[in-house]
């Protein structure tokens, strides 16, 4: 069960920031091109982690698809894929305990707190318009950014003793983690269900007003009523997809994904020039462009 996932077919887009974010690191404390056997052990981690969380929303939300193919809690059921989600964390804390440094402990420790806090984040919502803007990139940051920022963070901290340098990997892979949910957020109203893998206005359906639903209560006040009662009335999802395509709420999230990845940019060229700089900035058009 738990090689399910481990196929080779997912975007290893996690890992592949970190691996490139370690070599950046690397070649600006001391021009060393080699990745650490550590670093490495982070990127594997990172992905763990995340499977085991996708493992783990899939049965919270009882989902059907998952890269395009069958979700664990389908095919074994709730209990088995719960049990699977655990155990990969867990093999991913013995890797983490394996490292033997008790700051990158304490770093990505602090992924799997945020992750449960998001979960929980992603269970409410607020009344006021703001509050539920903050709350929304708030939800963001800890389910899917802090996973990105905090693993960039110890790559960085196993590659150079400068504080400094710290800060730009953590807020490079703060701004393209949350970049990324922006963008996953639109492309569950713009891309066909065969082509993302997963069903689209999945996220309606589920009750949750992403960054383009927002954005279309802006313009269609009527949409606050359904948001608040989390889109459970006969009609409500129907209409609040319409209301999001009517309005400019998919630019409008395209548009602060594209200044989060402007923001990413600018703290990673903070770097001395490297092959693998120029990739992390490749990486953030690559976000913005993607179709999956």
């Amino acid at each position: 069960m738990c090689d399910y996932y481990f196929d080779g077919k997912g975007k290893a887009f996690r890992p592949m920031i970190v691996v490139l974010m370690a070599r950046a690191c690397n070649i600006h404390h001391n021009n060393s091109k080699e990745v650490q056997a550590s670093q490495r052990s982070v990127a594997i981690i990172a992905e763990m982690i995340h499977t085991a969380s996708l493992v783990h929303d899939d049965v919270i939300d009882d989902a059907d698809f998952r890269r395009g193919k069958r979700t664990l809690n389908q095919i074994w059921g709730e209990r088995k894929a719960v049990l699977a989600g655990d155990f990969i964390l867990s093999a991913a804390s013995v890797a983490l305990a394996r490292i033997g440094n008790t700051t990158i402990i304490s770093v990505l420790t602090q992924v799997i707190e945020d992750l449960v806090r998001g979960e929980f984040l992603q269970l409410g919502s607020k009344e006021n318009e703001n509050e539920r803007f903050a709350h929304y990139l708030e939800k963001t940051f800890k389910k899917t950014a802090s996973l990105i920022a905090n693993s960039c963070k110890a790559v960085s901290i196993l590659g150079c003793p400068d504080p400094k340098v710290h800060e730009i990997a953590y807020q490079y892979g703060k701004n393209v983690g949350i970049a990324f949910q922006l963008i996953d957020d639109v492309l569950d109203f713009t891309s066909c269900a065969d082509h993302l893998g997963k069903p689209t206005a999945a996220d309606i359906k589920l009750g949750l007003a992403t960054g383009p639903v927002l954005f279309a209560c802006r313009q269609f006040p009527e949409m606050n009523a359904m948001i608040m009662r989390r889109f459970s009335k006969p009609g409500d999802v129907e209409r609040a997809w319409k209301y999001v395509l009517q309005s400019d709420g998919v630019q409008q999230t395209t548009y602060l994904a594209q200044r989060y990845c402007h923001a990413a940019t600018r703290e990673i060229r903070k770097l001395r020039p490297s092959p693998e700089r120029e990739a992390l900035v490749h990486l953030t058009e690559m976000v913005l462009m993607r179709d999956k």
